[in-house]
């Protein structure tokens, strides 16, 4: 029975209203509140840390929705085109999560507060090795290059998708397909050099070959995550009743697949490191494994991969919508734990902590992503109905 018969409304459109606008908007105050506490409370460096990690985390999660659309067009993918406006919301805040993470990052090197290279001692330090690649303006450049390259093709992906909606046909579909594969290649080029930017150059003294894939992987894990969760609360909220379990199914062998290639990426890195046990490379591991962070470098490997693995190992249990939200949920905060241990043990050390500052800038960047990604989605129609493989989608089943 062909799925036009049902009555779906193709129509459908989100309404940004009510209690999730009002808990965005006070997450965002409350994370407000908290940068404002930090820095007039003299945790300048801890706060700039934070943010650091907190933006990094928001355009990465962005970044993985147009990852998303773009694999699924390229693969000329059917099952995913019921739900592909949800991950083009996200894409549609990759350019403000962008803006923001290299205002982080310009104003931490201008106020040498983020990165040890960057201030008197480490310039010195790196002088002879890597004093042009960590130079300021080279280092901001690339950064400003490749969210601006990731941006565009967010923004082309998500204006295809609107024009095929006005006009139909396969000319919009066509591009989109052109676009994501430009896309998927410069970002799998860029993506690990982004992540040794960003995140690696905070040890600058210290480096792994596999530190960009091992970001990509958390990154690619927590978008399917987010997607998940807000695929499922939308669906709880009374949307997107074409979905079935069959949809939900792809999602968590995704979620549960990816899950393992993290932890595949993660053991890899860490048996090399201690296999060689060369001391220029075990201090890495060695700063993560003292003091209070030793149970958190344990409770990352539980979350990130023993919850998926026990939880969603059958197929019974990515069919079940509260299962599959309680291990995105779980995944989403446990990569939140890995990004802190990637920051904090190589910066802050045994000085870190968790409290005021770190609670408020999670829940102003959850409320910041919260409504702008609502804000986005509202703005079209939730279903893309003119892509040509809608019609299996509507009837896809497992």
């Amino acid at each position: 029975m062909g799925a036009h018969q049902h009555s779906y409304n193709f129509s459908e459109q989100f309404d940004f209203t009510g209690k999730a606008k009002t808990l965005s908007i006070v997450g965002i105050l409350l994370g407000i509140a908290a940068i404002a506490y930090g820095f007039l409370s003299g945790h300048t460096e801890r706060t700039f840390l934070n943010l650091l990690l907190m933006s990094y985390y928001f355009t990465c999660v962005s970044a993985a929705g147009v990852f998303f659309c773009a694999v699924q067009f390229v693969a000329q993918a059917g099952w995913s085109a019921a739900l592909l406006r949800v991950p083009q919301a996200f894409a549609k805040v990759l350019p403000i999560a962008s803006i923001i993470l290299i205002v982080v990052v310009s104003l931490g090197l201008f106020s040498h507060n983020l990165y040890h290279w960057n201030t008197p001692e480490g310039s010195e330090e790196f002088s002879s090795s890597k004093a042009f690649y960590l130079s300021p303006v080279f280092f901001l450049s690339r950064m400003v290059i490749f969210l601006g390259a990731y941006s565009i093709f967010a923004g082309l992906l998500t204006k295809t998708s609107v024009n095929e909606d006005l006009h139909g046909g396969l000319s919009s579909y066509k591009k989109s397909i052109k676009y994501s594969a430009i896309f998927l290649v410069i970002f799998g080029f860029t993506t690990p050099i982004w992540a040794f930017d960003t995140i690696m150059s905070l040890e600058a003294d210290w480096f792994s070959t596999m530190f960009g894939w091992y970001n990509f992987a958390g990154m690619w894990v927590s978008g399917l995550s987010a997607i998940t969760v807000t695929v499922i609360l939308l669906k709880k909220a009374g949307y997107l009743g074409w979905l079935n379990d069959s949809h939900l199914h792809d999602l968590g062998k995704f979620v549960f697949a990816f899950s393992i290639f993290w932890t595949y990426i993660w053991f890899s890195q860490f048996l090399l490191i201690y296999y060689a046990n060369m001391p220029e490379e075990t201090v890495y591991f060695y700063k993560r494994l003292e003091g209070f962070y030793m149970p958190l470098f344990w409770l990352n490997l539980i979350i990130n991969f023993m919850s998926p693995l026990l939880i969603l190992m059958s197929r019974d249990a990515k069919r079940k919508t509260n299962s599959l939200l309680i291990v995105s949920i779980l995944l989403l905060l446990g990569h939140y734990l890995d990004f802190y241990m990637m920051v904090m043990p190589g910066t802050l050390g045994l000085n870190a902590g968790f409290g005021i500052i770190e609670i408020g800038i999670i829940l102003g960047f959850v409320g910041l992503f919260t409504f702008t990604m609502l804000t986005s989605l509202s703005k079209v129609p939730m279903i893309p109905k003119n892509h040509p493989f809608l019609e299996e989608s509507l009837n896809h089943h497992i």
